[in-house]
């Protein structure tokens, strides 16, 4: 018995393989066309299948086990073919192999996107939605949200969202998320786990979601790490939106067409975030046409309101067209004869219309007219909707394509709850939560010294929250304030006040972001899928507030952070301001335009412009100085405090070639050497000590503000804006000049992004185009420009911030006044009582 049974297996064994070469052909389900499906050959382990014969009607595939097959229908994915007729099955000797069970396989499901790698329809029209040239979503919970504005016949077109990412190899797919939202309604989700190489994912907008004007987008990640448990670990998660391959594609051309000039607004990136306007005006170099080209770059600026513009010139040739471009020509018709044909109706009056080029094909802005006077007053009509009384009061600093919602403008003392500032309520259930909102500064804020802000903080924290737990504010990337967490059992916090210096804060736009650190007890286990939990630790409110009191106002000079913040002192000026540019070639032109048009972005207006021809017609005007440092008149640098030999010592030095070291032994090294650096490193260290633990520098202990020092521009910087007063001291004077023509416009370019914009401070910001380092020279000594109307309130806010810069002369102040009270008190007191 015990040597039959092997046997008896061994035929068994042998009838199935015979039995398989006759297999379960299911080639009348296969598409037609499709190639046939090579065998698989299944045999099983042990136990021999008690087989059914196959029907044709039931796509099942029944699959040996270890003791008894199992018939498995799969559900998410197509029947498995498991052999076909037109191929003969391999019948050598079989080797053994687990079975296949495609129940327990899990496929990857996306209902309602599919992953490409380039889009299904070439011909269709694209448009890249990304506004910065580099978006990531970081931590364990992050969003980034903009508007894009589309045209009535992109809304109407059936549209199609496509986008690529790539994340961090520490975010665990099961536990992260990533969500697109689209007016706020979602309209895509799924897992997180494409940590290998990007992914591409498009997906169907759905029908009469999309609207006419401007149109919310929003990406959201919610991420987990997959074995680490702690804060330090959150700083790991991270996913990458790749701007060259997210795109808005629609399937109709009609979507392509721009009928009317508010399709500016429509124009969009690139597939680097950037926006550029490329004007072609073949008479140029003509005087007369340098105030309207200005004017219309400022407009052109303002309608589109992209964070990285830039403007270039062209005299006789049409550049290329391409996403996130337009051509804008401008000229008579017989100045534009050779680029150019021009309907004959610009032989009669102002013309501003889109046109076709007949030989490239590409769309175009076309302004003309039968002369300068009448192009004018065409450019009048593109610009005119983006006009604004200088001295009306604006409340939003309008930030919305790239950074939504816009930002308050707080003038005084206001309260605004966190749903005013776009933050919403949340539930959080990881380790570091953090959430931020934008708000604005008026140019006159003064109050850097002593301000303070309250956040009245509505939130919630579980009762596995550990004691050093805190919650952290910054401001503009610094850190603020700090409140810790010290009730076990978790609590509710119910408008709990935290305070918030203003010293971070300056003219123009400020983030400020809320940050959550929780620390618990299973963190410190980390058991497995610990970090998969959603039992949430944290909750904030959307009825928090943020709170500024009154602070002082008054503008001050010079304050190149104000210029970058608002457009200060050209914002407010109804009269026009003097401009003086070296020469009028296409690069000089092409900074003035990419320069004055983020002036005007941040000014909410056009800036009303009047080129001077010489320095000495300026008078007692706000001026702008733009041109190579070589052309600019010597009295101007003297003015900026910039050393005069910098026309001939700035120049840096070309590609390729090393730079000459400069001579930078002084006197005070020689000192150094002579005496010692023992006392002077002690010394340091003492001055370091003081300004970490009391905030008190060497330059706070003075009287008063010292005189400011002559500047000498390093051969390594490659660009430079200075701000001054004028030699009477009642109007703002501004320099902006390179070593030549093209680093001029390749500067202008770099410091108007929307990254680099807000690093322009003090007297003097210089950049290199090298190293793309920022340096600023902070301002010594300034002047008050009175923008209130006077008030006792403004002024003792005034004084309290000034004597809170000038510790000394504050403490001078002190000392007298105690004097003089102790005086006038021994006067009284002696007048008053017996004598003897």
């Amino acid at each position: 018995m015990n040597r039959a049974l092997p046997a008896l297996l061994l035929l068994l064994v042998a009838v199935t393989a015979q039995a398989q070469t006759t297999p379960f052909d299911m080639s009348g389900e296969r598409p037609k066309g499709e190639a046939p499906t090579a065998p698989q050959i299944i045999t099983p382990q042990t136990a021999v299948p008690q087989t059914e014969p196959p029907k044709p009607a039931v796509p099942a595939v029944t699959v040996p086990q270890t003791v008894a097959p199992q018939t498995v229908t799969p559900q998410a994915a197509p029947p498995l073919i498991m052999t076909s007729p037109a191929v003969t099955p391999q019948t050598a000797a079989p080797q053994v192999s687990p079975p296949v069970v495609p129940a327990q396989t899990t496929p990857q499901v996306a209902p309602k996107a599919k992953q490409t790698t380039a889009s299904t329809d070439p011909s269709a029209f694209r448009r890249y939605v990304v506004p910065y040239a580099k978006l990531r979503l970081e931590g364990e919970a992050d969003r980034k949200s903009w508007s894009i504005y589309l045209t009535p016949e992109q809304a109407a077109a059936p549209a199609k969202l496509t986008f690529a990412y790539q994340n961090a190899v520490v975010v665990a797919p099961e536990a992260s998320q990533l969500t697109v939202l689209v007016n706020d309604r979602a309209v895509h989700q799924q897992q997180i786990g494409s940590s290998d190489n990007e992914s591409d994912i498009s997906f169907d907008i759905p029908r009469g979601l999309l609207q006419p004007g401007a149109n919310l987008l929003t990406f959201e990640a919610t991420q987990r790490h997959r074995v680490d448990c702690d804060i330090p670990s959150t700083y790991e998660l991270w996913s990458d939106i790749d701007p060259a391959r997210t795109y808005l594609s629609f399937a109709s051309r009609e979507a392509e067409k721009l009928s009317t000039t508010d399709a500016i607004r429509a124009i969009g990136v690139d597939g680097t975030g950037k926006t550029q306007f490329n004007l072609v005006v073949p008479a140029l170099a003509q005087p007369g046409t340098t105030k309207p080209i200005l004017r219309l770059a400022q407009g052109l600026a303002l309608l589109s309101g992209m964070p990285n513009e830039t403007f270039s010139f062209d005299t006789d040739a049409l550049p290329t067209s391409g996403p996130g471009k337009m051509t804008i020509v401008v000229g008579t018709p017989a100045e534009l004869q050779p680029v150019f044909t021009v309907p004959t109706a610009a032989q009669n009056g102002a013309l501003a219309t889109f046109a076709t080029d007949p030989h490239s094909g590409q769309q175009l802005l076309l302004i003309s007219g039968p002369s300068w006077q009448a192009i004018a007053s065409a450019i009048d009509m593109v610009v005119s909707p983006t006009d604004r009384d200088p001295d009306t009061r604006r409340d939003l600093l309008v930030t919305q394509r790239w950074s939504a919602p816009d930002a308050p403008l707080i003038y005084s003392g206001t309260s605004l709850s966190f749903e005013q500032l776009g933050v919403r309520t949340t539930e959080f259930s990881g380790r570091r939560f953090h959430t931020s909102f934008n708000v604005a500064i008026p140019s006159d804020f003064y109050a850097n010294a002593y301000g303070e802000a309250t956040i009245l903080l509505d939130a919630a924290y579980a009762k596995d929250v550990k004691p050093g737990s805190h919650v952290d504010v910054y401001v503009n990337g610094s850190i603020a304030t700090t409140k810790p967490i010290t009730v076990t059992g978790g609590g509710i916090f119910r408008q709990l006040p935290i305070r918030i210096t203003m010293r971070h804060f300056k003219p123009g736009l400020n983030t400020i972001t809320l940050e959550a650190m929780l620390l618990a007890e299973e963190d410190t286990a980390c058991a497995p899928a610990a970090t998969s939990s959603t039992t949430p630790r944290f909750a904030l409110f959307d009825t928090s507030q943020f709170t500024v009191p009154d602070f002082a106002r008054i503008a001050q000079r010079p304050n190149l952070a104000a210029l970058a913040g608002t457009g200060y002192p050209y914002n407010r000026q109804t009269e026009p301001t003097a401009l003086f540019i070296d020469r009028a070639d296409t690069d000089t032109l092409s900074a003035t335009a990419t320069l004055l048009g983020q002036m005007a972005l941040v000014a909410g207006h056009p800036i009303a412009l009047e080129p001077t021809a010489s320095p000495s017609t300026v008078g007692n005007r706000h001026a702008l100085f733009i041109g190579s440092v070589s052309q600019l008149p010597s009295t101007i640098l003297t003015q900026m405090n910039i050393s005069a030999s910098s026309q001939v010592a700035w120049r840096p030095p070309a590609p390729g070639q090393g730079g000459i070291p400069e001579a930078s032994v002084t006197i005070a090294d020689w000192r150094s050497r002579i005496s010692g650096g023992l006392l002077q490193g002690q010394i340091q260290s003492f001055q370091q000590w003081m300004h970490r633990n009391f905030d008190i520098t060497l330059s706070s202990l003075r009287f008063i503000p010292s005189s400011e020092q002559v500047f000498t521009p390093s051969n390594a910087n490659s660009f430079l804006i200075a701000q001054e007063a004028n030699p009477t001291n009642d109007a703002t004077w501004t320099v902006v000049t390179a070593p030549s023509a093209g680093d001029l416009r390749a500067g202008a370019e770099a410091m108007t992004a929307q990254n680099t914009w807000s690093q322009i401070s003090g007297r003097i910001t210089v950049y290199s185009g090298k190293t793309g380092k920022i340096d600023t020279v902070p301002v010594s000594r300034f002047s008050f420009v009175v923008s209130q109307p006077w008030s006792l309130t403004n002024y003792r806010l005034i004084a309290a911030n000034w004597l809170s810069s000038n510790i000394l002369s504050y403490a001078f102040l002190f000392v007298v006044g105690s004097f003089l009270l102790g005086v006038s008190t021994a006067s009284v007191l002696s007048k008053i009582g017996r004598r003897e």
